[in-house]
């Protein structure tokens, strides 16, 4: 399509995740956002967990990926992002990175994942509005077990810091961003070959698709992009304008 080789096109895709990744760390700061969400979403590089060889597990790089994210519930903005792991060292380097970039007090609401209860209290304290929406699943006779989500039977609220507002403890807007993530990008989708084979890789498609959805893309509820719903931005860009990122 190119004239170009894959591996050419693919090192100018690193570039442009990298400069990407690199943008929205210096420009994603004083965000005035108040009601932020935080999720994670799986993926896999290389092999799956379960199939790596015993020699090779304890190491990142290949096998689970988690991507750690946050939305802020009114502007749809996605002011930090971190690929790892899904423990409780992640979890405090991925709340750090939030609490760098948002001005003031606001409420946060995360899922069940015991982590985050630690990590706020060591990155925050008492400075936020913390709740968690733990939600609890079962199993219906009727799915098939390997490919079918657990059936969620039921959920409620919990506060842990401060005074979160009771309308605002969702994480609906975290897990629609993780969708839009697995409907755009083909390195997430279950049951193909189209996964990741690097982390790197992974890690640049990841920026470069937060670029697109921070800054280019129009929300569909909002009619502009988050970026300037956020008043990070005052236009939306285009997609010279991203590749003009790349040095």
């Amino acid at each position: 399509m190119t004239g170009h080789t894959l591996n050419t096109v693919m090192r100018l895709l690193v570039d442009a995740g990298k400069a990407c990744a690199a943008y929205q760390d210096e420009h994603l700061r004083n965000l005035p956002c108040k009601r932020i969400q935080v999720d994670e979403i799986w993926s896999y590089i290389g092999i799956k967990e379960k199939n790596r060889p015993e020699a090779e597990r304890g190491e990142f790089g290949r096998g689970d990926c988690w991507v750690w994210t946050a939305i802020d519930a009114q502007s749809k903005l996605v002011p930090c992002w971190l690929v790892g792991t899904r423990d409780a060292l992640a979890a405090r380097e991925f709340l750090f990175d939030l609490s760098v970039r948002i001005n003031g007090r606001f409420q946060l609401t995360s899922d069940g994942h015991s982590v985050y209860r630690d990590a706020v209290e060591r990155v925050f304290g008492r400075e936020i509005d913390f709740a968690m929406l733990i939600k609890e699943y079962g199993s219906s006779p009727d799915a098939e077990t390997r490919y079918s989500p657990a059936e969620c039977i039921g959920a409620h609220s919990m506060v842990v810091v401060g005074d979160p507002k009771a309308e605002h403890i969702s994480t609906s807007f975290a897990e629609r961003a993780n969708l839009t993530m697995r409907m755009s990008m083909r390195r997430f989708t279950r049951l193909t070959n189209g996964f990741s084979k690097k982390v790197e890789n992974h890690a640049a498609a990841i920026a470069l698709h937060f670029m697109a959805y921070n800054f280019a893309k129009v929300h569909g509820s909002l009619r502009i992009s988050p970026a300037q719903a956020a008043g990070v931005d005052d236009h939306l860009w285009s997609i010279e304008e991203i590749a003009a990122l790349v040095p």
